[in-house]
């Protein structure tokens, strides 16, 4: 298992292939992450890497936090993530995490939080078909029966109900990186990704 970046959401565009064709591409700044703690079997029961980004001013970092860049360099950082890896023998506190793991064409895994969409009812949630809009009909968007009056005489555990909707996390798999520019920290990839712009994501590489 390859360790992970983070990156930031810039948007969307459209590129052209090789062979022509035009696809959709996410935009994201990824990286540089700065290792700022690793984890292994000894101390913490397993192995990971916790990668930090976007810096963060010194005068809005704490005293706990603080001491724990300090050992990374002293440097503050706005987020925090841990990424499993089978082995950090290979790294070391401090050490600067970038694009140079992928490549064009590589397939990766992208997480993130989706938008939020706030209270929703059944149809924008879930779906459903609206009612019939003329005639005397009173049920347009309302969702309709939701349990039964004899038995069970209650509400099923997971009823498609009205309710919050969005501010999940997401994982897509199976994305394809179509171009990658490391001087800028920027990669494109081919399709969406879950969140809104200037969201944080988490980018891994398929082994």
């Amino acid at each position: 298992m390859s360790t992970g970046i983070l990156g930031k959401k810039i948007g969307m565009t459209s590129v052209f292939e090789s062979d022509g064709r035009l696809v959709p591409v996410t935009v994201l700044k990824a990286g540089p992450c700065v290792v700022t703690q690793i984890k292994n079997v000894e101390t913490d029961g397993y192995t990971a890497l916790q990668l930090g980004f976007e810096e963060l001013a010194p005068k809005k970092v704490n005293k706990p936090e603080t001491g724990h860049f300090a050992k990374s360099g002293g440097k503050g950082f706005a987020t925090l993530r841990e990424f499993r890896v089978d082995s950090v023998d290979e790294y070391e506190i401090g050490q600067v995490v970038d694009l140079g793991m992928f490549d064009v064409g590589d397939t990766v895994v992208v997480s993130g939080v989706s938008k939020g969409r706030g209270f929703q009812g059944t149809i924008k949630r879930h779906g459903f078909s609206r009612g019939p809009e003329t005639h005397g009909s009173r049920n347009h968007r309302a969702p309709g029966s939701i349990g039964q009056s004899a038995w069970p005489a209650r509400v099923i555990k997971g009823k498609k109900m009205p309710g919050r909707m969005g501010s999940d996390r997401v994982t897509v798999k199976n994305l394809k990186v179509v171009d990658i520019k490391p001087e800028d920290n920027v990669i494109l990839i081919k399709g969406a990704i879950p969140g809104s712009k200037t969201g944080i994501v988490e980018l891994k590489k398929v082994d």
